[in-house]
């Protein structure tokens, strides 16, 4: 019995028990993770050089690295990804007129068809 008649506080009668709980659930946990260790998997030969690959999102830059090599990458990398959100941006403006929705199609396909091929590339070649 506790200083509040029948009741029972948490903090001097239950306390130890949940302490004792927590500490036998850590050990518990250690144990099998020492019992049990993790596969790792095939070792890695690091004598191999390596290949990055970007994700699917980025691979159109990828491969205009590759068409841009050397001191062009700046070309290929910074200014036609500058020149496609650009081109996104202006798409408004290009529209505007008696022949604009045909231009702005034309210039949406162009991009689309630019950035599938780029990425489709490297999938499909496996580069």
């Amino acid at each position: 019995m506790s200083q509040n008649g029948n009741k029972k506080a948490f903090y001097p009668d239950y306390l130890p028990f949940v302490l004792v709980a927590a500490l036998i659930a850590v050990e518990a946990i250690i144990a099998s993770a020492l019992l049990f260790p993790p596969r790792i998997g095939p070792a890695i030969d690091l004598t191999a050089p390596y290949q990055p690959k970007p994700e699917w999102y980025f691979l159109w830059i990828y491969q205009l690295l590759r068409y841009f090599p050397g001191s062009w990458a700046i070309f290929g990398t910074v200014l036609l990804p500058a020149l496609l959100i650009l081109s996104f941006i202006f798409m408004p403006y290009i529209d505007r007129g008696p022949r604009g929705r045909k231009k702005s199609l034309l210039v949406g396909i162009v991009l689309f068809t630019s950035l599938a091929v780029l990425t489709l590339i490297p999938v499909l070649t496996g580069r």
